[in-house]
């Protein structure tokens, strides 16, 4: 059950000179969207970059100095950056155009960085973060042709290309990776040609019509997706293609995290498809959404993150001592809510129960035999 890490040990010592780009190096470096980089990486208007050697000792450094534990998202990614700093094939890497925004009003959560490894540059768009701000933005996804991140993901991109020259591979985890796909599809033409290739770890996907649109159709071939076998976050939507399905040595939705995704030398271990549970949730998302017009979506949406709003909550990440207070205020708040609302969002749920119902037989069919199917080279 080998993970990133085994593959830093083993790989660690190789430059992309001397062993090309892979798809655990993409997770590796869409997985270091995620860190806390604000005054250690330059930003987007600043010309110069640091190393990931040198990004890693200051990141180190203010994590010892207890500047930075809150803000980290991952317990494993201060390790991450850490071991990265210290491989052949990273260390020299440079950081440079890390960008973290988050507009309340908006509803808009969006950063991003960029990795130039002086071959090409991976242009990583960080998924969502723990704010309710990032969780909203997502469920707007549901009933919104195009959301703020994913505009700024598009100025972002083009930006970047008239700033590095050579070849880019835009990419990332969760949202991470919707935000890749759709500034690739919707970037300007002249530079889509020197988009190499596109990765989306676990994201989901589109409105059936950006899937059919023009520019998704000419990049549709360079994306490369990758899905746990029970994933949850990554059959949301529609894709316009089959995803790669990668073992996870966590169960449900704990296989979101890249950190499970099994690795063998120079890709992730294969499955043949998704489980039983995977379907299971896609097929009643995709009923339940169906079943709904975007009006109701959005009054869902609005309703769900109204009661956090109320409750003082700014993070699903909070300190575990607030919440029993945080529940008391979305109790009082849920009085709030206006009768004809609360009919509809009864109703909503009540559509979502019957979706789930319908497809409980999907949990008791025997999932079909999920052998490797091919885990890379040396």
């Amino acid at each position: 059950m080998a993970n990133l890490f085994d593959y830093l040990l083993w790989r660690g010592d190789l430059t992309f000179n001397k062993s090309p780009f892979n798809p655990v190096d993409n997770i590796i470096l869409s997985q270091l969207s995620y860190l806390p980089l604000d005054g250690i990486v330059p930003g987007l208007d600043e010309k110069d970059g640091i190393s990931i050697a040198q990004a890693a000792a200051i990141f180190i450094q203010r994590m010892a100095n207890n500047t930075l534990q809150s803000q980290v998202m991952f317990e494993a990614d201060p390790s991450l950056i850490d071991t990265l700093g210290r491989t052949d094939r990273f260390k020299n890497c440079i950081l440079h155009s890390y960008v973290n925004h988050m507009d309340v009003v908006r509803e808009k959560q969006f950063a991003a960085l960029c990795i130039d490894t002086g071959d090409f540059t991976f242009v990583a768009y960080r998924g969502t973060d723990g704010s309710v701000v990032g969780w909203k933005e997502d469920f707007n996804m549901s009933f919104s042709a195009v959301v703020p991140a994913q505009l700024e993901a598009v100025s972002y991109l083009e930006k970047i290309a008239k700033k590095v020259r050579g070849p880019l591979f835009p990419g990332g985890h969760s949202k991470g990776g919707n935000l890749a796909i759709y500034a690739a599809s919707s970037c300007a033409k002249r530079l889509q040609h020197r988009i190499a290739g596109i990765y989306s770890n676990d994201a989901p996907g589109f409105h059936r019509q950006f899937i059919e649109s023009a520019g998704y159709q000419k990049m549709c071939q360079r994306i490369h997706s990758f899905v746990p076998q029970t994933s949850i976050v990554g059959m949301l939507f529609e894709h316009g293609k089959d995803h790669t399905v990668i073992k996870s040595s966590q169960t449900g939705i704990l296989q979101h995290e890249l950190y499970s995704w099994e690795v063998a030398h120079n890709d992730m271990v294969h499955l043949d498809s998704i489980d039983q549970g995977s379907r299971f949730v896609d097929k009643t998302l995709r009923e339940w959404i169906g079943s709904l017009d975007n009006e109701h979506l959005r009054q869902f949406s609005e309703t769900l993150f109204g009661i956090l709003n109320d409750a003082e909550i700014k993070s699903l990440s909070e300190d575990g001592a607030d919440w029993p207070k945080a529940a008391v205020r979305m109790i009082q708040s849920l009085g709030n809510i206006d009768r004809d609302t609360r009919k509809n969002i009864r109703r909503m749920l009540a559509a979502l129960f019957t979706a789930a119902k319908d497809n409980i037989d999907m949990l008791l069919q025997p999932d079909d035999e999920n052998g490797d199917s091919g885990s890379g080279g040396n």
